[in-house]
């Protein structure tokens, strides 16, 4: 059965963050709260958790997971990063987007994209989740919770509970925060390209909102 946290939105309980992360480091998988819904996480070198990940949300292996960072600094180690591409991050992170970056050698060949060696990173605006990925001090393998068969992502921390209880190893609940996709932004080229307009304001990028 799923451990279960009830942890304050805006000031989590270091106690808490400090278990969550431990749960991570021996193999987790855990169901948080981020700026966008609500994703599954895992540590970023462990296969298995990815699969169960996979698993939990009915995904195949074409199905490319992000890396959730905790700073700017985090995601210039696993994504290469100009000056022009630095500054667009620099001014829209923390935030509710998906960047989609040429990878590093850091970032574990599974996790890219099979043809362009891409990765997805992001940087979330909620002090959970950033108090998480600061307590474990590496990013984190994460996916939206979206289940099979569902049209919205989970947003209720019980019902994460009821449904999620002998899939994953943790859940957070830190009450609703949301039901809307990150905005994905394509920053691999010369120039931005939208893949998906979300949650995050298209304006800093030059799009024109739908």
């Amino acid at each position: 059965m799923a451990q279960y946290f009830l942890v304050h939105p805006q000031n989590p309980q270091a106690r808490l963050i400090r278990q969550a992360a431990d749960i991570l480091r021996g193999g987790g998988v855990v169901a948080y709260p981020t700026d966008s819904c609500y994703a599954l996480g895992c540590q970023l070198d462990d296969k298995n958790a990815v699969t169960r990940m996979r698993s939990i949300r009915g995904l195949d292996e074409s199905h490319l997971m992000s890396l959730m960072c905790r700073d700017l600094a985090e995601i210039a180690r696993f994504a290469k990063v100009d000056n022009s591409t630095y500054r667009l991050l620099k001014a829209n992170t923390p935030g509710s987007y998906t960047f989609l970056l040429n990878a590093t050698k850091e970032v574990p060949r599974r996790l890219q994209h099979p043809k362009r060696a891409t990765i997805g990173l992001r940087v979330p605006d909620h002090p959970v989740a950033l108090a998480l990925l600061e307590e474990l001090g590496e990013p984190m393998v994460s996916t939206t919770l979206l289940l099979p068969g569902d049209e919205t992502p989970l947003n209720d921390g019980e019902e994460l509970r009821d449904r999620l209880a002998r899939q994953v190893d943790l859940v957070i609940d830190a009450g609703a925060c949301g039901l809307g996709m990150t905005t994905v932004i394509d920053l691999s080229g010369d120039q931005p390209e939208l893949i998906r307009a979300g949650r995050g304001s298209l304006q800093p990028f030059g799009f024109e909102t739908p």
